[in-house]
């Protein structure tokens, strides 16, 4: 078998078409894409191309975002978002195309060393291919140039981040080092703004910190700000010494810094911090109060004075 097999297979599909393309792909590149959109050639074919920009994996090389800027330059070309995006499927008018390949130059076999990928043609009739559209169709959101700048903006920022170089994991990865995550920015009201891409002065260490905590949080791109922090009320708690307030109304600073010890296996001070960091992120995105009892505790509800 060619070791370009799988592009070949893609090719042939996408020569095809006369009326519709769809590009299902959690990872595309650009250079695929723009073969992609070469084998289409001119002629007046709607292109709908879905996938997903995560902060962590465009630092990690694996996904272009400025796929939406050779979008704008051809009108036949739409780019939506699926954060949650993990199929694979190709469709050009009644063909489609399943399997494992993204539209990088591995997995199709144009660059080597390639993957092992596999993709077989349905019929797009198929039930499973029907509810993956249909559902790509009820939850995926517009993409546009301005949104990908602003997401590589963020992963240069961790590229870039010097202190941080072993940052960008490799992407299988990604979900351990998530669970791992505590805040880190102490100042969560920064986490908005470097979010939309808003001009900030901050200075680049703390920059670098709120990108790496935008990377971990993973939430998908174009929310406004209340829709943004019921996100992050909600990542925060997925950590399971927050998840605690949750069940018991209260969490007391020794407890918590004790729960991060234990998990992380790391130094007072470092637990104390972080303990610290939970708290502001707590009174921001979240109807909580701190009240002195000796060590403090963080309460569920507003105060009132």
């Amino acid at each position: 078998m060619r070791p370009d097999h799988v592009w070949r297979q893609l090719h042939e599909l996408l020569s095809s078409a006369r009326k519709r393309v769809v590009l299902v792909a959690p990872f595309i590149k650009k250079e695929v894409f723009l073969a992609a959109l070469a084998a289409i050639g001119d002629r007046d074919v709607e292109l709908l191309c879905v996938t997903r920009w995560a902060v962590m994996e465009i630092a990690a090389g694996v996904s272009d975002p400025e796929i939406a800027q050779i979008a704008e330059q051809d009108d036949r070309v739409t780019i939506v978002l699926c954060h949650d995006l993990h199929a694979k499927l190709y469709v050009a008018d009644e063909r489609c195309l399943i399997g494992s390949a993204n539209l990088t130059g591995r997995a199709t076999g144009r660059r080597l060393p390639k993957n092992l990928e596999l993709l077989v043609e349905v019929p797009v009739e198929h039930p499973e291919v029907q509810s993956v559209l249909k559902q790509i169709q009820q939850t995926s959101i517009p993409a546009d140039a301005e949104m990908a700048r602003q997401l590589r903006e963020q992963a240069n920022l961790l590229v870039s981040d010097v202190d941080r170089p072993d940052f960008v994991v490799v992407v299988d990865e990604v979900d351990s080092a998530r669970a791992r995550w505590r805040p880190e920015t102490r100042v969560p009201l920064r986490l908005y703004r470097v979010y939309r891409g808003m001009k900030c002065d901050y200075p680049n260490e703390i920059l670098a910190g709120v990108a790496r905590d935008l990377a971990h949080l993973d939430i998908q791109p174009g929310l406004d700000e209340t829709t943004f922090s019921q996100a992050v009320r909600s990542r925060l708690y997925e950590l399971p010494e927050v998840a605690a307030l949750a069940t018991k109304g209260k969490i007391n600073l020794a407890e918590l810094q004790q729960s991060i010890m234990a998990a992380d296996g790391c130094e007072e001070e470092m637990a104390q911090r972080a303990a610290e960091n939970i708290a502001e992120w707590l009174s921001y995105f979240d109807e909580v109060r701190i009240v002195p009892t000796g060590p403090w505790e963080i309460r569920q509800g507003r105060e009132f004075t």
